[in-house]
């Protein structure tokens, strides 16, 4: 079977308008969040392996939908379409939420800011990268929304991959620029899950 925003109008709609916000919402937040002067850079390519997962998650989780239809989900289509697409506006509230509370230490860059502390507020309070896990939310329920289970699957492991190469190279800057006080914020949060991981 084709996936449902293909062949349902309504269905294709909330597709189209979500796709393209979380779309543009990353654009506008590329132009805006730039590594500042103060700033020591130590991405170590985690933006290119990032931005590698996300096209290889959108571009298998498209030709899975419309290829592999063996792998359709067909229990309560409708049903999984539209969980999905709340869960993709959840993900992206979720992301933008966490980028502002993290202000000017959000850049696109992994990158140590002169008199940079640890971010506790929000939902940095839970988990040391809500930002990614909103990303995780967001690709989730893109791969629902294509009601097609090695979408979901393909969507969700290659983000997750991508994800948690750059929490590694971030992790490491961190624990190396701000020390003690940042190990001990590791050693009281999970990474993307409130007490689970």
């Amino acid at each position: 079977m084709l996936p449902l925003f293909s062949t349902d109008r309504l269905a294709g709609f909330f597709f189209g308008i979500s796709y393209l916000a979380w779309f543009a919402l990353e654009v506008a937040s590329s132009f805006r969040h730039h590594t500042g002067r103060n700033a020591t850079t130590r991405d170590q390519y985690s933006g290119y392996v990032i931005s590698a997962a996300i096209f290889l998650a959108i571009g298998t989780g498209f030709g899975f939908a419309y290829a592999a239809r063996g792998f359709t989900i067909t229990w309560e289509r409708p049903l999984v379409f539209y969980a999905g697409i709340l869960l993709v506006w959840t993900g992206m509230v979720f992301r933008w939420y966490a980028v502002r509370v993290l202000g000017k230490y959000f850049t696109r860059q992994v990158a140590i800011h002169e008199g940079q502390t640890v971010v506790d507020a929000g939902p940095y309070h839970w988990i040391r990268h809500p930002s990614y896990a909103g990303m995780l939310i967001t690709f989730v329920g893109l791969g629902l929304a294509m009601t097609n289970w090695l979408s979901l699957v393909c969507m969700f492991v290659f983000v997750m991959l991508g994800c948690s190469y750059r929490v590694w190279v971030e992790e490491r800057a961190l624990v190396s620029s701000l020390g003690e006080p940042y190990r001990e914020y590791m050693q009281r949060t999970k990474r993307f899950i409130p007490f689970v991981y």
